[in-house]
């Protein structure tokens, strides 16, 4: 299994069948330039498997999901890793996104979340707060309520991260408008500087 998911830097990894799903579409969506977050197979609508995937920037719009879409289809048709029927289903992470690799503590440092333990850390293994810092050791959140006797602050390793994910707030909605409208620019000018260096082969 390892090497089935080498090249995927996510902490936090799926099991089971959506384990099996992801290990046939994570070189699809890193061979298309984008990034897994998450596989679930859902019961929704039957079965729905909802890939979750974005760009190196993090944003992802309605053409990325069609591309992806379009690519995963048939490597999942030729390995066939779910015996019933499904609907697929690739989206983006959302605002209120989970928490899947380092990067992503890292990019939303000062913002709110809800985060559950594989083992007890402080006494438990669910906690809400505000990121304070990511480090090597883990990452450190500041409790938004804390019961009488804990420290406001806890660390928390990577390691024992079961599960994470933003909490919707008016702050993180601006913050990502600010950062979509930014790769939405650049992505422009670097198609300019493409076709520029087109115009200037021909």
């Amino acid at each position: 299994m390892a090497e089935e998911n080498s090249g995927d830097d996510r902490l936090i990894k799926e099991t089971g069948i959506d384990a099996r799903v992801a290990a046939v579409v994570l070189p699809v969506i890193s061979a298309a330039g984008y990034r897994l977050v998450r596989v679930r197979l859902l019961n929704q609508d039957g079965l729905t498997l909802q890939i979750m995937a974005e760009r190196p920037d993090g944003t992802m719009d309605v053409d990325g999901c069609e591309e992806l879409s379009r690519a995963i289809s048939p490597a999942l048709d030729v390995e066939d890793p779910i015996d019933k029927a499904y609907h697929l289903e690739v989206s983006s992470p959302g605002i209120d996104r989970p928490m899947v690799r380092i990067s992503d503590f890292e990019a939303a440092s000062g913002h709110l979340i809800k985060l559950e333990t594989a083992v007890m850390v402080a006494d438990r293994k669910r906690f809400r707060g505000k990121i304070v810092t990511s480090s090597e050791e883990g990452v450190t959140i500041a409790r938004d309520q804390v019961a009488y006797g804990e420290e406001p602050q806890v660390l928390i390793p990577w390691d024992t991260i079961a599960e994470a994910k933003l909490i919707l707030t008016d702050d993180l909605i601006d913050e990502a408008l600010r950062r979509d409208k930014l790769a939405k620019k650049q992505r422009e000018a670097e198609l300019g500087d493409a076709q520029d260096d087109d115009e200037n082969a021909n």
